[in-house]
């Protein structure tokens, strides 16, 4: 008989029900704007973030004495039922207003929020209270960074230490620390992202969007979400607007240690990324293929097809999910190069979703030097990044995730098929949650919405959107016999 480790749950629950209480004062950010535009759903907020606040003070009073040490396996079992629990609750906002009265609907846009999907069921978005919208693009903004980082710098404060929270949140290739103290270096990257998204809500109240929808769109932005407060998302606005979402994609996008040297002003440090290289020029170099077969046969001016090109292939490569233009209506070959680039995903460290740049570049170079060593079998033929070798371990982790990419995406793509989604609908939905996207192909493109789908259909692309947002492994782990043996 196997030997079973005894988890120290209580601290499993009183983190889990610390998490709960900073959702519920996150909910109640929401009732300025319901007041402002005097709507009467504002009680929802403020029930469901005091119902909120409430449940997660209960579990942390009943476990306050509990021993304060997290170890690997406590670690990854909180990252992953947090993302379950606060959805459940992020659901109460729009069950208890009835703006969405169905728990799998409601369940569906939260857990798209929070591991910044934006796949959403909603029919006319313009049509729902502010606050609620406010509610909905806080839930990008929240886990756009992610709510385990921004525990980790509160935690300690209670007697809590986070490095096991933060390495099953942020599993990146190589994790950068911008400081030698784990606290420390989440609240750098909050700050980051506070500048980042602020920044870019003052551009585009400058370019004449109003204050409200300047922060929902911002939130969306930075956390690489995409959800918009209009229904037809982007397209609407005008291109200095498009533009500025455009750089701030592209900002979230990028791996955050990128911005904290910026800051610092190590500009040429930037540039001898190896990731950061290949991500620019890769995004622009496809864009501008596009733009220019957009030019060309598609009768539309030079810059406005440079730009929805642009628009959509940023959108798509930092999966953010915003849409100006529908692209299942341009040449068949385009919109397949658009499926393809759902595969890439962001940099390594941003709030990005997808496979990451790193793991393809890593991939790649493997590969080829596969040529190399069959040819010389007795030479030691490295991969190397950023000038430094990679070591074996790192790439068998790259190649596994890879294939347990793949196979997800097969496996996801089978399921769908099973419930009696078309094959097109199957794969455009399976990706678009898998690489935490948005708009897919099929039934769920960029100018339609998930609310069709069968219910299974909806449990199912929630589940591959928290596959995605902790990137397989952190989920998976715990279904592995090994994960619970002594």
């Amino acid at each position: 008989m196997p030997k079973f480790t005894k988890l120290n749950w209580k601290i499993v629950v009183q983190i889990l029900g610390v998490l709960l209480i900073l959702e519920g004062i996150f909910m109640f950010t929401g009732i300025p704007f319901s007041l402002y535009y005097c709507e009467k759903k504002c009680v929802s907020l403020l029930y469901s973030g005091i119902i909120t606040s409430l449940s997660g003070a209960t579990l942390w009073f009943i476990t306050r004495k509990a021993n304060r040490n997290i170890g690997k396996r406590e670690g990854f079992i909180i990252v992953s039922l947090a993302w379950i629990i606060i959805s459940m609750f992020g659901t109460l906002p729009y069950l208890i207003s009835r703006s969405i009265p169905n728990f799998t609907d409601a369940f569906f846009e939260t857990m798209s929020g929070f591991t910044t999907t934006g796949a959403s069921i909603l029919s006319d978005i313009e049509a729902m209270p502010k606050g609620l919208l406010f509610w909905r693009a806080m839930t990008h903004w929240i886990g756009g960074m992610g709510i385990i980082v921004l525990s980790v710098a509160i935690l300690p404060l209670l007697g809590i230490g986070g490095m096991q929270l933060f390495v099953a949140e942020m599993p990146g290739i190589t994790p950068d620390k911008l400081h030698p103290r784990i606290t420390q270096t989440a609240k750098r990257l909050w700050l980051i992202y506070v500048i980042l998204t602020f920044s870019e809500v003052l551009l585009l109240m400058a370019g004449g969007m109003d204050f409200f929808n300047s922060l929902c769109h911002s939130f969306a932005t930075m956390a690489t979400g995409g959800f918009s407060t209009q229904n037809a998302s982007i397209a609407n606005y005008s291109a200095y607007i498009q533009y500025i979402i455009i750089i701030f994609m592209i900002f979230a996008g990028t791996n955050f240690t990128l911005h904290y040297l910026a800051l610092h002003g190590k500009i040429k440090d930037i540039w001898q990324n190896e990731e950061y290289r290949y991500y620019i020029l890769f995004t622009f170099g496809f864009a501008l293929i596009l733009g220019i077969i957009l030019a060309l046969y598609h009768n539309t001016g030079v810059e406005e097809s440079f730009r929805s090109a642009l628009f959509q292939v940023v959108s798509i490569v930092t999966t953010t999910g915003f849409v100006t233009s529908n692209y299942l209506i341009w040449p068949g070959y385009i919109w397949i190069v658009i499926f393809l680039l759902m595969f890439i995903g962001g940099s390594a460290g941003s709030t990005g979703g997808g496979i990451k740049i790193a793991r393809q570049i890593l991939l790649l170079k493997n590969s080829a030097l596969e040529f190399k060593r069959m040819m010389h079998p007795q030479a030691v033929i490295p991969v190397r990044f950023n000038k430094k070798v990679v070591s074996q371990e790192i790439i068998h982790l790259v190649t596994s995730f890879f294939l347990f990419y793949v196979l997800t995406f097969f496996a996801g793509t089978f399921i769908l098929s099973l419930i009696g989604l078309d094959f097109e609908t199957s794969v455009g939905a399976t990706i678009a949650s898998l690489g935490n996207i948005g708009p897919g192909i099929g039934d769920v493109g960029p100018v339609n919405h998930y609310g069709g789908l069968p219910v299974t259909a909806k449990w199912v692309t929630s589940i591959l959107m928290l596959l995605g947002r902790l990137e397989l492994f952190t989920v998976l782990i715990l279904f592995s016999p090994a994960f619970w043996k002594k």
